[in-house]
């Protein structure tokens, strides 16, 4: 008797999904990177926040509208393979591959910051090691945290951030009158140091598109997950605007001891040294299981590679056969997270965004080349599928421009990479490209 194939059950409501995405940003990151935002924008972080959002909108935007367009789990590697050809759509592919493989980094190279300011005694590259070392371990031994655990912990990030923000209401009450606009437009402000800061803070916002993945899995996906995709970006993007404002409250300007470890600083300032202390311990624990799960979802993502002959079968597509882990892709993702050993969280970050904005890039021109070949000539058509996508290539491709010379140039060289990779699995662009399963869990 045939066996019917396993379907995904479509159990999850519009909020489930949008809490869903807003636990998947990360909400604590806004204070990890708050320092070094204010330092770039000489004292106007939510601005930089402000101005992240509005680029990123247009490009949730056009995620909602290709969401719509096809109500199955994609991504921008989807979209870009549908509308733009099997070719293009391998590259951008490539591209999102250089997120994911850098992804494991920055966890691990922020979770190391905190842990030297609780024990300084080991510097931050002492950390990253250890870090890099017990996170592989654990991902080799078979062990993943359950969902419950995920959410406990996501919440807990949330909570911290929450307690953190009333500390500093407080803290403001107690103190002279503080000018109210300074903190989105001072005398030190320009509009390049704004642009420069929010082309980091965009790191904040990497993952409103993981929405996208869960179509099969949410009622009336293609009605919903466009809306969810929309309401993530600007609920995450006003709430980070709002935190980052009040911190700039607090400490005005952009300068500061060491912009990592700005909010620790701040903590001690508004609750004393037992807070800050309890506070930064609550960010371990967070940030632990942020680094295990990130280097999962990676190896997850080169195995499948793998398995689908994207990448050499046997080095990237196995698994231990007691553990059932693809250990090469673990200790693979470790080797490139010692780049962390001797980079700023600023630089590690951009790297990351270099992918994210050339991803968001490719996703609005995929809704242009729908308004061509359906020749959409109504006035609200000509805005949503012509202007507002052009305005976000523009913009992501801007921000791009804003990274670091060494962001742009391991980005570049990335590409280049992919397109000789490209030519060879082709046969010369003779074939169609292979498929990326970019739509799998991490969890098998």
């Amino acid at each position: 008797m045939p066996h019917k194939p396993v379907n995904l059950t479509a159990s999850l409501s519009l909020t489930s999904v949008v809490l869903f995405g807003l636990a998947y940003m990360a909400p604590s990151l806004v204070l990890v990177i708050f320092g070094v935002i204010a330092q770039v924008s000489s004292g106007t972080a939510p601005s930089a926040f402000l101005l992240a959002t509005g680029a990123m909108l247009l490009s949730a935007l056009s995620y909602a509208k290709m969401a719509r367009l096809f109500p199955v789990s994609g991504s921008a590697y989807f979209y870009a393979r549908q509308m733009l050809g099997s070719q293009f759509g391998f590259l951008v592919g490539w591209l999102i591959l250089l997120d994911y493989l850098f992804m494991p980094m920055v966890a691990w190279l922020v979770q190391s910051v905190f842990l030297n300011v609780q024990f300084p005694a080991i510097p931050v590259w002492g950390w990253m090691l250890v870090n890099i070392l017990l996170t592989t371990l654990v991902n080799v031994m078979g062990l993943s945290l359950a969902d419950r655990t995920n959410k406990l912990l996501t919440g807990l990030g949330i909570l911290l951030v929450l307690l953190f923000v009333v500390f500093c209401l407080i803290f403001l009450m107690r103190q002279s009158p503080v000018s109210l606009t300074e903190p989105l437009w001072n005398a030190s402000s320009t509009l390049a140091g704004v642009s420069a800061a929010a082309a980091v803070a965009a790191y904040s916002y990497l993952g409103f598109d993981a929405v996208t993945t869960m179509a099969e899995d949410t009622r009336d996906a293609k009605r919903n997950i466009p809306r969810a995709v929309v309401l993530v970006m600007a609920t995450a993007g006003l709430l980070f605007a709002l935190v980052a404002y009040i911190m700039q409250l607090v400490h005005p300007g952009g300068v500061f001891e060491d912009a990592q470890i700005a909010s620790y600083l701040m903590s001690v300032e508004v609750g004393g040294q037992a807070f800050a202390d309890w506070l930064n311990l609550g960010f371990i624990v967070s940030g632990f299981a942020s680094g295990l799960i990130v280097q999962l979802s990676t190896s997850r993502l080169l195995y499948f590679m793998g398995r689908a002959d994207v990448l050499p079968r046997p080095l990237f597509g196995t698994l231990h056969p007691k553990t059932r882990t693809p250990v090469f892709n673990l200790l693979f993702t470790s080797v490139i997270g010692l780049i962390g050993l001797n980079i700023t969280v600023e630089m590690a970050t951009s790297f990351i965004n270099f992918g994210a904005f050339l991803g968001f890039t490719a996703v609005n021109l995929c809704v242009i080349c729908y308004f061509y070949r359906t020749r959409r000539t109504r006035p609200l058509g000509l805005f949503g599928y012509l202007l507002f996508p052009l305005l976000g290539m523009c913009v992501n491709l801007y921000l791009v421009s804003q990274l670091s010379s060494t962001a742009i140039t391991i980005g570049f060289c990335w590409l280049a990479i992919g397109v000789i990779y490209l030519i060879w699995l082709t046969r010369g662009f003779r074939r169609s490209a292979p498929e990326l399963n970019m739509t799998e869990r991490a969890g098998g």
